[in-house]
């Protein structure tokens, strides 16, 4: 009876070393942004309540109808995140994170989870980094957060992007916008996708985000809600505007843009790149000053954005952007002999002292076949020990690269190789 072959769940994949790799120098440049901008790492469950994700995210989405991977344990309910702004908010609050003084810069890197029909750049289990600055309502704030994500893609090469910026409003301007989208969209529902009925009834500022066909002649004629900001919420979206100016982070006005989930208020921005074909966006972001409040704690304003990390890695193979070099082995000890081996597992060890990666053989295979190996790797060095060299002390240090070998002890082969590699 032949055995099960078990395979990874539809929608999530394994990264495997050489894509790590590139992953690895992503997350790099991700961490060493946040440091230059100050901002302290979070990281929050997978899991989280799903009344969290409900209410913080909004019944209404299409995240929380029809994307959780929800589950019940006993009387618990939990999801497997599929955001990382609600969890943030979540530990901000239970954790009175305000209480240490200043606006808090928090961002994280991690894994989310949608139940959604995979394709190219989205999977079922889909990377997300992004950045919360939690106790400001400030628009120098929202400039920042721009800057943060901005300078990320900067320093990968990816330079091939428009910034879309918009302003959703205060509350006010909101309920204003959306009964002006209704008594839009109502006389012309029958030319509606089904998608768009339902949300005209339920939150019709989501119907600016459908991707129907038949739903496009219809969102350029409607309505945009910078006809409808209140004068502070206008103020608001101008100062912004004039320090993405001062900061020369060149912007595109999209007055249609509105982001899916439901805790945005005011300021809306996304990232795209043409590089990545009709599903264009890189990620983005906005205000959500009710968020916090939404989800159990005081009123504080707060600004983020997050960016998918599949979508980056297809852009900057679509720009030919070259990410993680092939990690090199410095040494590899080639043995002879059971003795040889047990001296190069106990000797290896002070190589890696030195900061060398350092590998030996684990399959007790002849000379040839590890010298294959050594080369295989790319390894810059090979130290050759048998029955002989471990009797004389002295060992045989072999330049991969030069093709050149010299009789030397361990001591001075630690000396001779350390200062040649770091």
């Amino acid at each position: 009876m032949a055995q099960a072959q078990f395979t990874t769940h539809h929608g999530m994949v394994d990264i495997l070393p050489d894509e790590a790799r590139k992953w690895q120098h992503i997350e790099s440049v991700i961490r060493q942004t946040a440091r230059e901008f100050h901002f302290g790492e979070i990281r929050t469950p997978v899991l989280e309540q799903t009344g969290l994700i409900a209410r913080g995210v909004g019944e209404l989405t299409d995240i929380v109808s029809k994307e959780m991977f929800a589950f019940q344990r006993g009387d618990d309910q939990y999801v497997l995140r599929p955001e990382g702004t609600a969890p943030v908010a979540r530990s901000f609050v239970q954790h009175r994170l305000e209480q240490r003084g200043g606006v808090q810069k928090l961002f994280y890197i991690g894994p989310m989870f949608r139940a959604e029909r995979p394709q190219k750049g989205r999977q079922r289990q889909f990377h997300q980094f992004g950045a919360e600055m939690l106790g400001s309502a400030d628009p120098m704030a929202d400039a920042e957060i721009i800057a943060f994500m901005a300078t990320v893609y900067r320093k990968l090469g990816i330079t091939n992007t428009v910034l879309k910026i918009n302003s959703v409003g205060d509350p006010a301007s909101r309920k204003a916008y959306k009964e002006a989208l209704q008594n839009f969209f109502e006389p012309h529902q029958c030319h509606l996708s089904n998608v768009s009925k339902t949300r005209l009834t339920q939150n019709p500022m989501r119907i600016l985000d459908s991707k129907e066909e038949e739903d496009q002649p219809l969102i350029e004629d409607a309505p945009v809600i910078t006809d409808y900001l209140s004068e502070e919420s206008l103020a608001h979206y101008t100062a912004v505007k004039r320090h993405l100016d001062a900061l020369g982070i060149a912007y595109q006005e999209t007055p249609r843009l509105v982001r899916g989930l439901d805790y945005y208020t005011r300021t809306a921005f996304e990232l795209t790149s043409p590089d990545l074909g009709a599903q264009d966006a890189l990620g983005g972001g906005g205000r959500y000053d009710l968020l916090i409040e939404e989800v159990g704690g005081q009123p504080t304003p707060a600004v983020g954005f997050a960016s998918g990390m599949e979508r980056l890695l297809i852009a900057c193979e679509a720009l030919g952007i070259p990410l993680g070099e092939a990690s090199q082995l410095d040494v590899y000890m080639v043995t002879r002999g059971e003795e040889a081996r047990n001296w190069a597992l106990q000797h290896a060890p002070l190589l890696r002292e030195k900061g060398l990666s350092v590998a030996m053989d684990y399959a007790g295979r002849s000379i040839k076949a590890q010298m294959k190996e050594a080369n295989r790797e790319q390894a810059r060095f090979a130290v050759i020990a048998g029955d002989s060299e471990l009797e004389s002390g002295l060992f045989t240090l072999r330049d991969m690269a030069e093709s050149t070998e010299t009789a030397l002890s361990f001591d001075e082969i630690r000396t001779k190789i350390t200062p040649t590699l770091n």
